[in-house]
């Protein structure tokens, strides 16, 4: 009598494994996200479906305030600090500058961000939200 021997494979997959690299990479991806704090504030709209990264904020109200990150900055101490937050961005990849510019604001204060941005040879971005049309 022949002994017949079972050589099936099996076609499981074990799930546990899969979870936990899951896990691990949105923990990864939490520690590594960059979170800028911007304001609240009325966004000129556009068609633009353009995507881009923030290392620094630059904020200008309808008052002619400006903040970086959320925090309220004098006209003259502008150049000086955007400067120190893009040497601190450099080191983790390459720099931009976003200029959330609420709905009114003259154009000249958007373009002294922007003159800022060029004289550090980074790149400037302009917010806005999607047009409702």
């Amino acid at each position: 009598m022949a002994i017949k021997r079972r050589n099936k494979v099996s076609a499981e997959f074990s799930m546990s494994s899969l979870t936990d690299i899951i896990f691990l990479l949105l923990i990864f991806f939490m520690l590594t996200a960059t979170f800028i704090r911007i304001q609240n504030v009325e966004l000129p709209e556009s068609d633009s479906k353009t995507v881009a990264s923030t290392s620094v904020a630059v904020t200008i109200d309808k008052d002619g305030k400006y903040f970086l990150n959320a925090e309220e900055i004098s006209s003259a101490a502008l150049e000086r600090a955007v400067k120190r937050e893009i040497d601190k961005a450099q080191g983790e990849g390459e720099a931009t500058v976003t200029i959330v510019a609420e709905v009114g604001v003259p154009f000249e204060k958007v373009s002294k961000v922007m003159s800022i941005a060029s004289n550090l040879k980074v790149r400037a971005i302009i917010a806005t939200q999607p047009s409702k049309g």
